[in-house]
């Protein structure tokens, strides 16, 4: 059974220009955007509602798209959905290092010391979002969508990027994020926040114990590709049973090994 994270994943798209050079590939845009915010996927009527272009036309360009690789077609529903080409163009590189290949074999040998699924992060604006996953061989476990975005202030990836940017950026970030309850556990106070990221770094990485989920539990590190600039976060996520508070230390120390043991990876 895969229980799957709950995040919120929601579009970002600009108000449009009010002069388009390229209507074609404003156009296209606005597909990948429109399928950005439903990860479910969207028939090709809903696509056409939703960008308000004629069917036939939204039909040439996901044919377009689909033969590019960056979306693809559900035989049995017929719904549209994005690829992850997008991320992988997108991914952060270290000189000619890929954070993604040199981070596989750190996150398989974290998902084996600990027993439980794996995740790779980046910032991206006033979130963060997975770009690579190792699932715990458990027959419950966490599972994510590659591409799924998460906020800052209830789970403890977001709780790294948001306190291992610089001081000001943290505090600027802190005042402009709206603090969602999702838990009885949620942290929505500004100031319990500011605690919680002092506690963040102090200690060197972050946790929740199902504040974004009831019932499930993570643990995070920093990873840096240079000193003090922070590159991205990895982390282990368990159901509350196999990984209890008590147990959050012990699962610190893997999963910040693993992080460094990137970060040697990124710089060889």
């Amino acid at each position: 059974m895969e229980h799957v994270l709950h995040m919120e994943h929601r579009p970002t798209r600009d108000p449009a220009a009010s002069r388009i050079e390229a209507p074609a590939l404003d156009r296209g845009l606005a597909v990948l955007e429109a399928l950005d915010a439903r990860p479910e996927g969207m028939s090709l009527s809903e696509l056409s509602r939703t960008i308000g272009s004629p069917k036939n036309s939204v039909s040439r360009l996901v044919q377009t798209l689909t033969a590019r690789g960056y979306v693809e077609r559900e035989e049995a529903t017929m719904l549209i959905r994005l690829t992850g080409k997008l991320l992988r163009l997108g991914q952060p590189r270290v000189g000619q290092h890929s954070l993604v290949e040199c981070a596989l074999e750190p996150m398989r040998a974290l998902r084996d010391a600990v027993g439980e699924t794996v995740q790779l992060g980046i910032p991206i604006g006033a979130e963060g979002v997975i770009i690579e996953q190792v699932e715990s061989t458990q027959a419950v476990r966490i599972c994510a969508e590659i591409g799924l975005r998460f906020l800052l202030h209830n789970n403890a990836p977001g709780k790294v990027l948001l306190a291992f940017q610089p001081a000001k950026g943290c505090e600027l970030a802190i005042r402009r994020l709206k603090l969602k309850r999702f838990t009885s556990r949620t942290i929505t106070d500004k100031g319990a926040l500011r605690k919680e990221c002092e506690r963040v770094m102090r200690l060197g990485y972050g946790t929740d114990w199902g504040e974004a989920d009831e019932g499930i539990h993570c643990v995070a590190a920093p990873v840096f590709d240079r000193p003090d600039h922070l590159l991205a976060v990895v982390w282990a996520s368990a159901v509350a049973g196999r990984m209890p508070k008590s147990r959050f230390p012990k699962v610190a120390v893997a999963v910040m090994k693993a992080a460094r043991e990137l970060e040697r990876r990124l710089r060889a």
